[in-house]
């Protein structure tokens, strides 16, 4: 409502309604951005001391995916099709308008978001998610968008799956860039387990496309007719976890396996990492996979790494180049089924030591990202998710 005060005179009744109306706005604005509360703190143990766990915000319904802002705010996607920013003092904003069309059923819904390479200059961001097809089908897609305050504009979807699948389970999916002007989206094979094994489809694939979106020459199946151009490996069951290791630029995967059988694997172009035909884990009823040969085949690549009981991995992050801390050169991954925060000791590229943090307060992790100034922040997957900030213990 517009109010115009004439000759300099406002009668009291327009007062009265003015003043009414800015509580009613402040109300709404409240509404959309709640007041952030008193920070909870815990003191959690781990094997190099205590750490102090900082709730910065809650009340985010299944977050999925944090990004760390210039400015020291987040992004932070929830899986039923919102982005919210969030406060560095715990703010949430109300939703961020124009987020792409979200399947939200099962483990679908808005997914994964990272900056752009150049986003300082640019303001872009990409956001993964499962993109509703016809007859209830869907499938993992990829979007870049400008971010402004309260809106995204020039939406442009980059990559979709195909084909569009029926089923509620096993998008993936995160995003990474390699420093070279390429991303990498890693994707589920929606429980049709044979589908990560055929070439003409974009199930159970790492993709890898130029940052526009479109294929790289180089891509190890452009010029096959019965291949996917995208495609960079394959035999992936679900992967939700994909980082590149500041220190060499290796690229780092890791998926859930059936029951039992999660891994890390170190994909390299157009290898075969074997689901369903090999696996460590049998099927959710006790039997056997009913595809699989063994737990490793010649020609297939068996995993760098695996867990015979399985955390349910989602998230992972590097925590490298900070010399004075007691995480240097570290390997971050979050616990689903788990409830913990899992931390690998890298020697170079071997894995030499694991322990579980935050196990005692009893969250599903299911990101995890570490800031420039050694912070490792954390989201649980909840109906009152949590972003919390880890400070790791003192070295000593």
């Amino acid at each position: 409502m517009t109010f115009v005060l004439r000759r300099g005179v406002m009668s009291a009744a327009m007062l009265l309604t003015l003043a009414a109306c800015q509580r009613g706005g402040d109300a709404e604005a409240a509404a959309a951005r709640p007041a952030p509360k008193q920070a909870v703190e815990h003191r959690v143990p781990s094997e190099l001391g205590e750490v102090r766990v900082t709730e910065i915000a809650s009340g985010l319904e299944h977050p999925w995916s944090v990004a760390l802002l210039p400015d020291g705010e987040f992004l932070v996607t929830e899986r039923p099709g919102r982005l919210r920013r969030v406060s560095k003092d715990g703010a949430i904003s109300a939703p961020i308008a124009n987020v792409p069309p979200v399947w939200a059923k099962g483990q679908g819904g808005l997914l994964d978001v990272v900056l752009a390479p150049d986003f300082a200059a640019s303001k872009r961001i990409y956001l993964s998610y499962a993109e509703p097809g016809p007859d209830d089908s869907a499938g993992t897609a990829v979007s870049i968008a400008t971010l402004g305050d309260t809106a995204l504009t020039q939406v442009k979807r980059i990559y979709e799956q195909q084909p569009k699948l029926v089923g509620p389970n096993h998008f993936g999916s995160r995003i990474v860039f390699d420093g070279k002007g390429h991303l990498f989206i890693t994707q589920g094979e929606r429980q049709q387990r044979m589908a990560s094994q055929e070439l003409d489809k974009l199930q159970g694939k790492l993709v890898r496309l130029n940052l526009d979106g479109s294929v790289p020459a180089d891509n190890p199946y452009v010029g096959r007719k019965d291949a996917r151009p995208e495609i960079w490996s394959y035999g992936h069951r679900n992967m939700q976890s994909l980082a590149t290791d500041p220190r060499t630029g290796t690229l780092w995967e890791a998926e859930h396996g059936p029951r039992g059988g999660d891994e890390i694997n170190l994909p390299q172009a157009g290898k075969n990492y074997g689901w369903p035909i090999i696996t460590n884990g049998i099927d959710y009823s006790g039997l056997k996979i009913a595809e699989a040969e063994g737990k490793e085949k010649p020609g297939l690549e068996s995993p760098y790494h695996v867990w015979e009981v399985s955390p349910a991995l989602s998230g992972m992050a590097f925590y490298a180049g900070h010399a004075g801390s007691a995480w240097n050169d570290s390997l971050f991954l979050g616990a689903l089924a788990d409830s913990s925060l899992i931390r690998l000791s890298l020697d170079g590229d071997k894995i030499v030591k694991e322990e579980r943090l935050l196990k005692s307060l009893g969250w599903r992790v299911r990101d995890v990202r570490v800031s420039a100034d050694g912070k490792v922040y954390v989201l649980t997957d909840e109906e009152d998710g949590k972003l919390l900030r880890l400070d790791p213990p003192a070295a000593k």
